[in-house]
C-alpha cells in the first residue's frame, strides 16, 4: 500500500490519501468485527459473504447492511468487539420505541470523537477565543458530552450549562458573553422566544455562531434564526449510533455538511432496491465506522434521506459534502396516498409573514378517511387584526401547504407559547390515527 506522509489538516488531504486511509481502516475493521462479534460472523454468513472476498474498500457492497432493530435485537451489549475492561464509557438512544440502543466507546473511541467534533467547530469559524453554551442534554444522550469534548479539545471556554432552565440559559449567555451555542434549532427558537418575553434581544448580545443539530431542520429555518438572532447558523451533524455529533459538519459556505469519512465512510442507496446510487443522486445514506474500537457498524442504513454533492465545496475541502438532511425515511406519514414529510409543510409556514416557527401536525381518522391538522402560532400583533383577516391568513396558509404536498389540511391558529416547546428534539407529528 502506498504510504503518505502525515497532513496537518486531515480536511485538506489529497484525494488519493484519503482513500488510502480508507482502505487500510475499513480492512482492519471488517478483520475485528468479523474475529469479535458472533453477531457479524453469523450475518455474513447468511448473506453467503466470506471474509476472505473481502481485499478492498470496493468490496463494502458484498456486506450485509445492518438497521436499527438489530441494534435493539442485540440489546445490550451483543454488537460490542471489545471486552468491557476497555470500555470508558456507554451511551445510549431515548428509547422512545422498544429498547433504546446502546453504544460503547474505549478510549480511542472517545479521542477520535473529541478530534472530529473539534475539526467541525474550526470549520464554523470557532477558534479558542470563543466561549460555547453548550446546552445540548448531558447524559445517555451523545449531545451534550460530545460537544463538551470536542470543544474542550478545541481549546474553546465551555459553559456546561445542558438543556433547559431557558430563563437561567439566556441570563448565562448575557452575563457570561457565550460567543457560540451549541443545542437543537427548535430549542434555539425556543429560547429567541424567551429572550423577547423578558426584554432582551439576543441580536444585542456576544453570539455569533450556532452549532444546530439532533433533528432535521431547513434552510427556511435557518434564515429566520439568523435574521433574528444576528448569527452564523451551522449544521453540525450525526448520529448515536455511529459516534454522536460530529459524523459531519458544515463550513463557513453553508453549503451541505463535510463527512469526516477518514473516520465514517458514507454511501447512498436506493432504499427500494438497496443498490447503491452515484454521486449526485437522492436516497438513504449509509455509514460504515472506519476507526471506531468498542462497537463498529458495518454499513448501517440511517434512514436519512440526501445525496453526496459531486463538486468541490469553495471552502477547498477534499472531503464530500452531503445536501443537508431534510428529512427521514421513517419520519414520512401517507395520508390518502400521499407522501408527506414535516419538513415540507415547515417549508411552507417559514415563507409566510406573521407565523412563527413553532408548529405541529395532528394526524386524524374519521370514518376512514385520514385528516391532517396543522397548527401554527402566529406572531401576536396578528391576533390584533380583525377577523376577516385571520380568516384570510387561514386560507393563504392552507393554500401555500396544499400547493407544496397536493392535498387540503386544515389549518389552525393559535396563540405564542400555545403549542408545548421542546428542550430536546421537538416533537412535530401528533399521529392519533391508531393504526
Amino acid at each position: 500500500m502506498t504510504r503518505f506522509l502525515p497532513v496537518s489538516n486531515p480536511d485538506f488531504m489529497p484525494p488519493e490519501h484519503l482513500r488510502a486511509i480508507q482502505e487500510q481502516r475499513f480492512l482492519r475493521t471488517v478483520h475485528h468485527v468479523y474475529r469479535n462479534v458472533p453477531w457479524y460472523r453469523d450475518k455474513m454468513r447468511d448473506h453467503g459473504v466470506s471474509i476472505d472476498e473481502i481485499r478492498s474498500l470496493d468490496d463494502i457492497s458484498k456486506l450485509p447492511f445492518i438497521v436499527k432493530t438489530d441494534l435493539r435485537d442485540t440489546y445490550p451489549f451483543g454488537m460490542f468487539a471489545v471486552p468491557m475492561s476497555e470500555i470508558v464509557r456507554l451511551h445510549a438512544s431515548s428509547g422512545t420505541t422498544g429498547k433504546p440502543i446502546v453504544v460503547s466507546y474505549t478510549q480511542s473511541d472517545l479521542d477520535v470523537w473529541k478530534r472530529v467534533v473539534a475539526r467541525a467547530l474550526a470549520s464554523f469559524g470557532v477558534n479558542n477565543g470563543d466561549t460555547l453554551q453548550n446546552s445540548f442534554g448531558y447524559g445517555l444522550f451523545t449531545g451534550g458530552l460530545g460537544l463538551h469534548g470536542g470543544g474542550e479539545k478545541h481549546g474553546v471556554s465551555v459553559i456546561p450549562i445542558s438543556g433547559g432552565n431557558t430563563e437561567r440559559q439566556i441570563m448565562l449567555m448575557r452575563d457570561f458573553h457565550a460567543t457560540v451555542i451549541s443545542c437543537t434549532p427548535s430549542y434555539f427558537i425556543h429560547l429567541m422566544d424567551k429572550a423577547r418575553e423578558m426584554g432582551i434581544k439576543i441580536a444585542d448580545l456576544s453570539l455569533r455562531i450556532g452549532v444546530f443539530g439532533a433533528e432535521p431542520w431547513t434552510d427556511e429555518m435557518r434564515k429566520r434564526i439568523e435574521s433574528e438572532a444576528g448569527i452564523k447558523a451551522y449544521d453540525i451533524y450525526g448520529l448515536t449510533e455511529i459516534v454522536g455529533p460530529g459524523v459531519g459538519a458544515e463550513c463557513t459556505e453553508q453549503a451541505g455538511p463535510h463527512i469526516f469519512e477518514d473516520h465514517f465512510y458514507p454511501e447512498i442507496i436506493d432504499p427500494d432496491t438497496l443498490q447503491p446510487l452515484p454521486d449526485g443522486e437522492f436516497g438513504e445514506l449509509v455509514f460504515t465506522t472506519l476507526s471506531k474500537k468498542a462497537m463498529p457498524l458495518l454499513r448501517y442504513r440511517t434512514r436519512d434521506i440526501t445525496r453526496i454533492i459531486p463538486e468541490r465545496c469553495a471552502c477547498g475541502r477534499t472531503l464530500r459534502r452531503i445536501a443537508r438532511i431534510s428529512h427521514r425515511s421513517d419520519d414520512m406519514f401517507i395520508v390518502r396516498g400521499v407522501n408527506v414529510f414535516p419538513g415540507q409543510i415547515e417549508s411552507a409556514l417559514l415563507t409566510l409573514e406573521g407565523t412563527l416557527p413553532n408548529y405541529q401536525i395532528i394526524l386524524t381518522r374519521d370514518n376512514g378517511l385520514d385528516n391532517i391538522e396543522v397548527q401554527v402560532e402566529l406572531v401576536p400583533e396578528k391576533f390584533d387584526d380583525t377577523l376577516k383577516s385571520l380568516e384570510a391568513l387561514q386560507k393563504t396558509i392552507s393554500d401555500k401547504i396544499q400547493h407544496t404536498i397536493g392535498i387540503r389540511v386544515k389549518v389552525k391558529l393559535v396563540e405564542p407559547n400555545r403549542i408545548p416547546k421542546s428542550e430536546g428534539k421537538a416533537k412535530r407529528v401528533v399521529d392519533q390515527r391508531n393504526l
